[in-house]
């Protein structure tokens, strides 16, 4: 990749966009493209279109698309659908259409079986059913990377380079206890019962589920690893893991320690867990030479000091 290629970034605000525009900014890129929403609505055909005859990227990482955790999925299926289906169906048809040379699609390990050897290696997508309580958003996910084999098998593509990371935390994320993904939304819940004195944090589930996490500028790392080094994803896709995981009730403990929270967890059991365990099967990208930089404390702690740093500015303005 050129210093002066440019670069779209769409979602560009999002956790995993935000840390893709960092990450090329401090490598050198000079030519980054990350609009808003406003500028750039990626549910709009024509918009989209649009956008790429008047700005020709020439790599696209689709880093936009609505996700969340377990209740919003089960809430807003069709959203789900609805919003990931038409913004993977528009920028790939764009960059088919346009002077772009490779696209980067994210896929997710929900969309891998519930019932699913571990650590979940890439040839095991579709070999099974799905967890029900993502099936939507993991439908669309496995939609999207099926996109991108079909554009590179039907016109000889090596154009669109999929990815699946597992869940990806950092600073930026959303931490709505009721829309976001699980490590973020306890660190909101551990927050509010630090400061609001609560004697105990209610927690979804059992908190035996196992879960692996990977800090967000590590999957942007990694994503423009593969870019430098040309690396082909023609019919399979690439796993982006740590290579470790833990129970939720092991990662509330440890949330719970560094926000300073002191009270006790009560564990709402008729809750579903969800899968029990998600572990990626990392070996091909690491065989290449990529390992992630940032280890699960440090992550955590930096996660935490931008949340808290978030909600001292906004109480502040109110």
């Amino acid at each position: 990749m050129r210093n002066d290629q440019k670069i779209l970034v769409a979602g560009g605000n999002g956790l995993i966009g935000r840390a893709c525009v960092k990450q090329l900014h401090s490598r050198g890129f000079e030519n980054v493209l990350s609009p808003s929403r406003v500028e750039l609505d990626l549910t709009n055909r024509e918009n989209v279109q649009k956008y790429f005859r008047t700005h020709e990227p020439e790599t696209v990482i689709l880093a936009a698309g609505k996700v969340g955790g377990i209740l919003e999925n089960k809430q807003k299926p069709i959203d789900f659908l609805n919003q990931n289906l038409r913004i993977s169906l528009n920028i790939a048809e764009a960059v088919h259409n346009g002077a772009c040379s490779t696209a980067v699609l994210f896929g997710s390990s929900c969309m891998y079986p519930k019932e699913c050897p571990q650590p979940m290696r890439e040839e095991y997508l579709s070999t099974g059913p799905m967890e029900p309580t993502s099936l939507s958003y993991a439908v669309s996910k496995i939609a999207t990377l099926q996109l991108g084999f079909a554009y590179n098998q039907q016109y000889s593509y090596d154009k669109f380079l999929c990815v699946i990371p597992n869940s990806a935390y950092g600073p930026g994320d959303n931490f709505d206890p009721n829309s976001g993904h699980v490590l973020s939304a306890l660190i909101a819940k551990f927050h509010r019962g630090k400061t609001e004195s609560h004697n105990t944090v209610n927690l979804w589930g059992s908190g035996k589920p196992r879960r692996e996490f990977i800090f967000s500028e590590d999957v942007a790392d990694a994503v423009i690893f593969l870019l430098e080094n040309n690396y082909s994803t023609v019919d399979s896709p690439i796993n982006i893991g740590s290579g470790a995981d833990c129970s939720i009730a092991e990662l509330a403990d440890k949330i719970a320690r560094t926000v300073g929270f002191q009270g006790s967890v009560t564990w709402q059991k008729d809750k579903p867990d969800g899968v029990m365990q998600k572990l990626l099967d990392s070996r091909k990208i690491k065989a290449l030479g990529w390992r992630n930089k940032m280890t699960f404390d440090e992550g955590i702690t930096k996660t935490y000091e931008w949340y808290a740093n978030q909600s001292f500015s906004n109480d502040n303005e109110s």
